[in-house]
């Protein structure tokens, strides 16, 4: 049964309106009912008891903000009357009862067909990176790109030309600039996937980006350790690496970091330096040879049965809604509990969007210097973003505020219950490796391309992504799994989203049903039985942190 408005923790003093509530509404509350004093939007808050100025607000059992003039009993909280606020917190922590794993005995034996790679780790997937070193190169991949991708079957995007040879004919024919808005459109199908010569190899990602010279030398060196993490990740065969040569990222550099992360390393990895070998002609055409061995390599690979604690899942968020934090986020932190409990890995990243709820994941550290990482991390990025004129504070988006998060912190509440409930094992800086079973954090922005990013450069083999409002987010090697937080954007947008949580609002399914759920098309996703949305569109978004301010 749908419910009209929703109480998250016993020790909150507003409701979030599951539903449109017309002025004069009445809704429970404890023991009796209170009257809506104003029109309350679907996914927004309201206050049942009033509140006074400088009053806390709490949600999730949290505080969330205070309140900056007074509001009357059935009141809506927004962006004017209710400011971010979060209590304070102590790196030493408070003795917490021990984790109350949840029962994984229907999980136990259950297994995923997987990469099985030399230094131990499982793949979901199975790709041929070519990277840049440095964004001069940049162009050098797209010419790759252009030789490799149609040719090996590689090529999925939607060809709109047909839409835009109808428009100039419509133009020639005389048509009017009002019957060229009207006319009806139809955008050709995805692109032929022509016979795939290496079949068992999911595709050839070509990457690129900005980084690599000019800045300071430490933004050469951590982009080197996010590049080792794609290389070496156990969703990769194999990559080809294109460098000018004179630049900061250099060749020896990455080399460094892969063997930081994989001293036994011995995928197929070709260096080419443009400067060294002379004509682009030259470059692109030993390129090319070397690539094309290289998927002869990778083609080798087959799907093997592997248990599920070699999973390792980025939990991820964007385009977040009132919903994300009551629906989507809680069920992926089902999932979380249930893959922990297993023996799996998941990381929980956004740094700017665990505010608020330091000392609960201080509280779960399982040990000190654990609890003291995180808490100098998250002190250092909150100082930084003060210091240049911005703060915590000023990360919810417009779309986030529209839509019922109208304080960091009331995000962030939301959005650490991807995290679940289970111990805090290790606390990692950008672009550390994951190493250890357990639930990990990872300081990123709350950029949530930035942070897909990291999360898979730091070894996650799926990510699970929960939107309220929708986004196509992807990542080159590792299937985003996008999951609404609401039915009424996965009827919208079906195109981009795989999994829909709205059945939790709408009264038809429990948290741990819809984790369930999605813990089950995670092993079919990893098995390489289901083409997520992402993949279809070609999604491949890459963006590195350059280390600084990025909410």
């Amino acid at each position: 049964m749908k419910h009209q408005v929703a109480r998250i923790h016993p020790a909150d003093n507003v409701l979030v309106a599951l539903v449109d509530l017309p002025v004069g509404t009445e809704v429970p509350w404890e023991n009796g009912f209170v009257t809506t004093a104003e029109p309350i939007p679907a996914k927004h808050k309201l206050t049942p008891l009033g509140l006074s100025v400088g009053q806390p607000v709490t949600m999730y059992g949290v505080l969330v903000g205070t309140a900056r003039e007074a509001i009357r009993p059935g009141g809506r909280l927004t962006t004017a009357n209710i400011k971010h606020a979060t209590n304070s917190y102590e790196e030493q922590g408070h003795q917490r009862a021990a984790w109350q794993a949840p029962d994984v005995s229907n999980w136990q034996d259950r297994t995923f067909m997987g990469y099985h790679r030399a230094d131990g780790r499982v793949g979901t997937a199975n790709y041929w990176l070519v990277i840049p070193l440095v964004f001069c190169e940049n162009r050098n991949i797209q010419v790759l790109q252009d030789a490799l991708i149609t040719d090996l079957g590689y090529a999925r995007r939607k060809n709109y030309q047909p839409e835009t040879r109808k428009l100039v004919e419509l133009m020639q024919a005389g048509r009017s600039v009002e019957e060229i808005l009207s006319a009806d459109l139809e955008a050709g199908e995805n692109a032929a996937r022509s016979s795939r010569p290496f079949p068992n190899v999911d595709g050839i990602r070509f990457l690129s980006h900005e980084g690599g010279c000019g800045g300071i030398r430490q933004d050469a060196q951590t982009l080197c350790g996010l590049l080792a993490g794609y290389i070496t990740h156990p969703n990769v065969a194999g990559a080809t690496v294109l460098s000018l040569g004179c630049q900061n990222a250099q060749a020896s550099m990455l080399q460094d970091e892969i063997a930081k992360r994989d001293p036994n390393f011995s995928k197929p990895l070709y260096i080419l330096d443009q400067q060294k070998l002379g004509t682009e002609e030259t470059l692109i055409s030993t390129a090319l040879r070397q690539t094309f061995a290289g998927l002869m390599i990778a083609n080798q690979a087959r799907r093997e049965p592997a248990p599920l604690k070699a999973l390792n899942i980025g939990l991820e968020c964007g385009g977040s809604d009132g919903f994300s934090g009551i629906s989507a986020n809680p069920a992926l932190g089902h999932v979380s509990d249930l893959l922990v409990a297993l023996g799996g890995s998941v990381i929980l990243a956004e740094f700017p969007e665990l505010c608020g709820v330091e000392q609960e994941l201080v509280d779960r550290s399982v040990e000190p210097a654990i609890a003291e990482r995180f808490s100098s991390l998250m002190k250092a990025y909150g100082d930084s973003a003060i210091a240049v004129g911005s703060g915590f504070d000023m990360n919810p988006s417009p779309g986030n505020i529209r839509d019922g998060l109208i304080t960091d912190a009331m995000k962030s509440a939301g959005a650490a219950r991807k995290g679940g409930s289970s111990p805090v094992v290790a606390v990692l800086d950008y672009p550390e490796l994951v190493t250890k079973p357990g639930l990990n954090l990872l300081c990123t922005p709350g950029n949530d391309v930035e942070s897909t990013t990291a999360e898979v450069g730091s070894g996650a083999n799926i990510v699970l992504f929960t939107t309220g409002l929708g986004t196509p987010t992807g990542n080159p090697i590792a299937p985003v799994i996008k999951v609404a937080s609401n039915t009424a954007l996965a009827n919208r947008m079906p195109d981009i989203i795989d999994v829909n949580t709205g059945t939790v609002i709408d009264g038809e399914e429990t948290i741990e049903q819809a984790g369930e759920r999605i813990l089950d098309y995670v092993i079919r996703v990893a098995s390489g039985e289901e083409e997520i949305a992402a993949v279809r569109h070609d999604q491949t978004d890459f963006i590195p942190w350059k280390r600084g301010v990025s909410l």
